[in-house]
């Protein structure tokens, strides 16, 4: 019981490493927006100083980097936000591999247990036979192919016709 418990605890801990990270990596993006943004705005704040003060020169430089340092916060968050699919299904699919790999750990780490006593035994022989029935099922009848058409004809009438 000691390994499945080990087991367990490996994946906490992952899943709270993953959770981490996602939450490391979203500080960091906004945080470069948000500075980008402070930046911008400070332009903008000199902008319209110096519009007020001299009502012309420097104030098209200052409305310029103003505007391009906002562009860039919002390019950043954008990006950020249209690659959040791709992220979450990356983290998915990792979720499911390690979910996966603890179930079939955790089911040798309990065979042992199971087959020394006889109810174990029979605990097993009923997954096994309905195992073995679902693969001869699937090997008399594939499924798919014959319901969308891709199957091939089987004889040469069926060929020419």
């Amino acid at each position: 019981m000691g390994s499945l418990t080990s087991l367990l605890a490996g994946l906490v801990t992952g899943e709270a490493s993953a959770i981490a990270k996602q939450v490391r990596g979203a500080a960091i993006v906004y945080g470069v927006a948000l500075v980008a943004a402070l930046f911008g705005f400070c332009f903008l704040l000199a902008a319209a100083y110096l519009w007020a003060a001299k009502r012309f020169g420097a104030i098209e430089a200052s409305l310029g980097f103003g505007g391009g340092f906002l562009a860039v916060a919002g390019l950043t968050v954008i990006s950020y936000r249209l690659t959040a699919k791709s992220r979450s299904r990356r983290r998915a699919e990792k979720r499911r591999t390690n979910l996966a790999a603890l179930g079939i750990a955790a089911g040798i780490a309990a065979l042992p247990g199971l087959l020394r006593s006889r109810e174990g035994t029979g605990a097993l022989l009923g997954p096994l036979a309905a195992l073995f029935a679902y693969a001869l099922y699937r090997e008399n009848f594939p499924g798919d192919a014959e319901k969308n058409g891709d199957q091939e004809p089987s004889s040469d009438a069926d060929r020419r016709g």
